[in-house]
C-alpha cells in the first residue's frame, strides 16, 4: 500500500517506517493521522514482520503538531481534533498490541506528538545532537498520541507531568537521564546503530515479545494478582511456540537458537 506521509519497506523481518515529509518537519498533520493507522493495519496483518525501525527524513525528526494546520480550522477545531486522533490513536493502539518490538531512531529535532510515539516504543536511539520538547502547554493544549502513557511509563509520574506542564525541552544527554531514550550514539553512526538493534530483535522470538510487551502495557493498571496469572498465562502461550522449543533445544545443545518468529 502507498502512503503519503511514510515510506514503508519490509524485509527479512524487519518493518523500516520512515516519516517522510521532510520539507514540512514531518509534521503531525492529517494526512499522518490516516496513514498511521494505515500502516498499523497494515502491520499488524502481516505475518513477516518481526521488528520495526521508526526513522524519519529531513532536518527534523518532527516538529510535532501541525500548527499552520490548526490555525486555518479554529471554528471546528474541536471536532477536528475529535476526527484527527481517532485515526492517529487507533495507529498507536494497534502498534502497541502488535508481537514486533520497535526501535525507534530520533535525530534533529522530536516535539510533541513524536515524543509520545517513540515513548511508547521499545527502544529508543538517539543522535547526541538530537533535541526533544513538549510545547503542548505553550499553545493552550494538553497532549496525545499516548504521550501520558508513554512517557509516564519511561519517565514516572512526577517527571513526565513536569516535562509537559512547564513545556520543556531537554538535550539528548537529559532525555536519557530522564529514561526518554535508550541510547544516545554520535550522530554519524545512529541510522547504523538502531538498524543492528533492529535487526537483532527480527531475529528473535517475536512471539515471546509480544506477550512481554502486552504485559507492560498495563503492569501498573490491574492488580497484582491478576498480572501474575496474565505472566502466567502468556508464559504459557509462549512455550507453545516453535520458537520456545528451539530455545530450549540449543541451550541443551550448546548452541545458538535460530528463531523463526513462530
Amino acid at each position: 500500500m502507498a502512503y503519503q506521509t511514510i515510506e514503508l519497506s519490509v524485509h527479512e523481518g524487519l518493518a523500516r517506517l520512515t516519516l517522510n515529509q521532510p520539507d514540512q518537519g514531518n509534521p503531525f498533520n492529517a494526512g499522518f493521522c490516516a496513514d498511521w493507522a494505515a500502516v498499523a493495519n497494515e502491520l499488524s496483518s502481516r505475518k513477516d514482520v518481526r521488528a520495526i525501525l521508526l526513522s524519519a527524513r529531513g532536518r527534523f525528526f518532527s516538529v510535532g503538531g501541525d500548527i499552520g494546520m490548526f490555525s486555518k480550522n479554529l471554528d471546528t477545531l474541536p471536532e477536528k481534533i475529535r476526527e484527527w486522533t481517532s485515526t492517529l490513536h487507533m495507529g498507536v493502539a494497534r502498534f502497541a498490541r502488535m508481537d514486533a518490538p520497535i526501535v525507534a531512531s530520533v535525530h534533529g529535532t522530536c516535539m510533541g506528538g513524536a515524543c509520545a510515539l517513540i515513548a511508547n516504543s521499545d527502544l529508543v536511539y538517539t543522535a547526541r545532537s538530537a533535541r526533544f520538547g513538549a510545547a503542548y502547554s505553550q499553545i493552550g493544549y494538553s497532549c496525545d498520541a499516548g504521550a501520558s502513557f508513554g512517557l509516564a511509563s519511561r519517565m514516572g509520574l512526577a517527571r513526565a507531568r513536569r516535562f509537559l506542564l512547564l513545556a520543556e525541552t531537554m538535550d539528548a544527554a537529559t532525555a536519557q537521564q530522564t529514561g526518554l531514550v535508550d541510547h544516545v550514539v554520535d550522530d554519524a553512526v545512529l541510522a547504523a546503530e538502531a538498524e543492528q538493534a533492529a535487526i537483532k530483535l527480527s531475529q528473535g522470538p517475536t512471539r515471546a515479545y509480544g506477550e512481554i510487551r502486552r504485559l507492560f502495557s498495563r503492569a501498573l493498571a490491574q492488580p497484582f494478582e491478576a498480572q501474575l496469572e496474565d505472566e502466567a498465562q502468556g508464559l504459557s502461550r509462549a512455550a507453545s511456540t516453535a520458537d520456545a522449543r528451539e530455545g530450549i533445544m540449543a541451550f541443551v545443545e550448546k548452541r545458538k537458537p535460530q528463531f523463526a518468529g513462530r
